[in-house]
């Protein structure tokens, strides 16, 4: 595979991703979506939160520590997106949209 003069590979490691989608269906089931931010509503700082739908949009309220390892590795899995704003992983088709364009009807 091509690296750029980054060092990072040139195309996503696709395969990764799906694993990770499967991972996570399995720790979390029932889930359709993760919504990850580093801005905990809760914290004054920043910190890493995540909301979990199933399909029919319900929150879904696993542990917290399941909620912050989800997000940690979808973090690890998709390090060049943008963090400084909300994404939304969506399960069945393994895409990572930033929370913005879901709501405005562009993404999920």
């Amino acid at each position: 595979m091509l690296a750029m003069s980054i060092g990072t590979l040139a195309c996503p490691d696709t395969g990764r991703q799906h694993r990770l989608a499967v991972q996570l269906a399995d720790m979390i089931p029932g889930a359709a979506t993760i919504r990850v931010s580093l801005n905990d509503p809760r914290q004054r700082w920043p910190h890493l939160h995540a909301i979990v739908k199933d399909e029919a949009g319900k929150v879904m309220e696993p542990s917290r520590t399941t909620l912050r390892v989800a997000a940690r590795w979808i973090l690890r899995v998709w390090p060049e997106a943008d963090w400084a704003q909300p994404h939304v992983l969506d399960l069945a088709d393994v895409t990572l949209i930033r929370s913005d364009l879901v709501a405005a009807g562009r993404g999920l």
